[in-house]
């Protein structure tokens, strides 16, 4: 599905139909050849140069040591359903790419520890997160760390498990076996997200005993202010 800066420009003054996405992962999971993948699904490269150009890796230091270093973001256009079409998404009109279609402002950021800061912005900036995993690695300590900040920015996720491949070409999993390693991958990061929503309950309860008990304090010490005031036991008389 081709898409020209026109047909950009006119979803951008449609507030309801703009959705800002960043990709977050641990390095190497194939955060930014998931984003080659979304950038050509617009027509913008070829199909043949995903994974090798790594469109939103422009600095050179970035492409030499084939890792993402800064935040890069770039704006796509999803019409619903496009690609189930039998004749294909090529088919989608002008009239329906403006009518139906939603414009996503998509941030590709690092994965490595030492960018930490760039994942924080891009958290900040964004409606939800695609959070990927590698299928075979599974949720590793920056996977960990990029789900406590999606957390602490109030960014709804949505878990990519990537590189399925590797699980019949490396290690030659039967189907059985990988369906439970995917199920223990799902269940993995949802306990991680259930344990900050328990962290936050647990920091809350204790914020509230801790008023309680200076509620209580402060009343004792008032009784005990007062003429002729007494307490005991903790209980102004």
């Amino acid at each position: 599905m081709n898409v020209t800066v026109e047909e950009l420009a006119v979803l951008q003054q449609q507030q309801a139909r703009i959705r800002n996405m960043c990709i977050l992962a641990h390095v190497d999971h194939g955060k930014t050849t998931l984003s080659d993948h979304l950038i050509a699904a617009n027509g913008l490269i070829h199909p043949k140069m995903v994974g090798e150009l790594r469109y939103l890796d422009s600095r050179d230091d970035e492409q030499a040591r084939g890792i993402t270093m800064k935040s890069s973001s770039i704006s796509l256009l999803y019409v619903p359903g496009a690609a189930q079409r039998p004749e294909g998404p090529r088919s989608v009109s002008h009239a329906e790419k403006v009518s139906a279609g939603y414009l996503v402002n998509l941030i590709d950021s690092p994965g490595h520890v030492d960018f930490c800061s760039e994942v924080s912005t891009a958290a900040r900036l964004s409606d939800g997160a695609l959070v990927v995993v590698d299928a075979v690695e599974g949720v590793c300590i920056q996977t960990h760390a990029v789900l406590r900040q999606a957390w602490e920015e109030k960014v709804k996720p949505c878990l990519f498990v990537n590189k399925l491949d590797r699980l019949i070409l490396e290690l030659r999993l039967p189907a059985e076996e990988a369906a439970r390693r995917l199920a223990a991958i799902v269940a993995h990061a949802n306990m991680i997200w259930s344990a900050f929503d328990s962290e936050h309950f647990m920091r809350e309860a204790d914020a509230v005993l801790a008023a309680e008990q200076q509620q209580q304090q402060q009343q004792l010490q008032q009784a005990r202010d007062e003429p002729g005031g007494q307490a005991g036991d903790g209980v102004a008389q």
